[in-house]
């Protein structure tokens, strides 16, 4: 199959960019099918390039996959992806997709629901945690000077700081709130996950695989359960509780920085989000997160798709 025109790469399409490259469905199917095969349809299910295209439209055969070889297996454009078996035209996925891309603290699916007009909020809701699987992203071992951090989201009000809840009561910090553990490199990515406690060898794990020991500079705060990685990589670490931010190169104000973009997402566009499904936003801050210079940021989340 001849390999398909590339569409144009927009670092992030305005709501008028949107409007001209997606008028129509047939233009959201033309470029779902370019960015997912852009040597040529392929079978989803074995890989098998030399596939025919039905005269039904954007439908293929692979005869490769069939039993004897006869009938063959027929997919379409939709088969294998988040949108398969959808009731949903793709211009509305697409626009949802956009929607969660340019909104750099997320958009909630209230908003998308009440925005896009859908006939309820289950509907918005499923597809944008559809979408946050489709961004969830593999990347490789982070090296350079790397900064590891830890940081509590969520909980009830009656858990937070003293000075953060307004009610005049004590509290604890921690109580009650889910642990997230991030690890980002000075200019480059951040891989992030949300882990069930801040025992030594969790967060010793946690380095282990995001963190390449070729790294430069494995910056830290001073919680022990660091401390065992000073054998495995060069480990410099700020102690926050003596006043310490920044010594030299060594600070954590990177990780910092991309904690408060997931703390003000959540507070300020989804109010409050279940530890179940909190793994899933962070994806969707990550993915954001490390594709913030991608020229072509919808494509790859399409891709993803």
């Amino acid at each position: 199959m001849a390999r398909a025109k590339q569409p144009k790469a927009v670092h992030q399409l305005t709501a008028a960019q949107f409007d001209a490259l997606f008028k129509t469905e047939a233009d959201c199917v033309r470029y779902l099918v370019v960015r997912r095969w852009p040597e040529g349809a392929v079978c989803p299910r074995c890989g098998n390039p030399k596939v025919y295209a039905l005269a039904s439209g954007h439908h293929w055969q692979c005869t490769q996959c069939a039993p004897g070889g006869s009938t063959g297996y027929r997919f379409s454009h939709l088969t294998g992806t988040i949108f398969e078996n959808t009731n949903k035209p793709l211009k509305d996925w697409f626009r949802v997709i956009h929607l969660m891309l340019v909104s750099k603290k997320g958009i909630s699916a209230l908003q998308i629901y009440r925005f896009l007009g859908f006939g309820s909020y289950k509907t918005a809701w499923l597809m944008c945690h559809k979408v946050r699987v489709a961004l969830t992203e593999d990347i490789e071992q982070l090296g350079g000077i790397v900064e590891v951090d830890e940081t509590f989201v969520g909980g009830l009000a009656k858990n937070r700081h003293k000075d953060k809840r307004g009610d005049g009561s004590g509290g604890t910090g921690g109580a009650g709130k889910a642990i997230v553990i991030g690890a980002v490199k000075r200019k480059g990515n951040v891989v992030a996950r949300v882990i069930n406690n801040l025992k030594g060898a969790t967060l010793t794990e946690f380095v282990r695989e995001a963190v390449s020991h070729k790294v430069s500079l494995l910056c830290t705060d001073e919680a022990t359960g660091y401390r065992k990685l000073a054998k495995e990589y060069p480990l410099r670490m700020v102690d926050h509780a003596r006043g310490q931010y920044v010594v030299g190169a060594v600070h954590t104000q990177t990780i910092e920085g991309f904690w408060s973009l997931i703390k003000r997402g959540i507070m300020g566009s989804f109010h409050k989000v279940s530890k179940k499904y909190l793994p899933l936003y962070v994806a969707e801050f990550e993915f954001r997160y490390n594709n913030r210079l991608n020229e072509d940021i919808f494509g790859a989340a399409i891709k993803g798709c």
